[in-house]
């Protein structure tokens, strides 16, 4: 079995942001993600799952680290500033690296 080393980012934000955020994936060259509501409580206090108008998003997406770092950077100068958002990366090995 042969695996390739990728970032997994993830992205956790309000979902007002969803039709940006998943603009700039494409825009940065991400070939696909996975989208779910969540809901939770930290700095912006509790965001509760059940009104869409105050949910959260969670979006996860697996890119070279290249890709990696070219969408934390734009989260951060971009999206940050505007939105109620985190977003983090972690080191994945993958199968069938060409999926991403």
């Amino acid at each position: 079995m042969k695996t390739h080393p990728m970032k997994l980012v993830t992205i956790v934000c309000e979902a007002y942001a969803r039709e940006a955020v998943t603009k700039l994936l494409r825009e940065v060259g991400a070939h696909g993600y996975t989208l779910f509501a969540v809901e939770g409580d930290g700095s912006q206090g509790k965001r509760p799952g059940d009104i869409p108008e105050f949910a959260n998003i969670q979006i996860e997406v697996v890119v070279s680290p290249t890709v990696a770092d070219t969408l934390l950077t734009r989260l951060e100068k971009e999206f940050f500033p505007r939105y109620a958002m985190i977003a983090f990366e972690c080191e994945v090995r993958v199968l069938r690296k060409e999926k991403f």
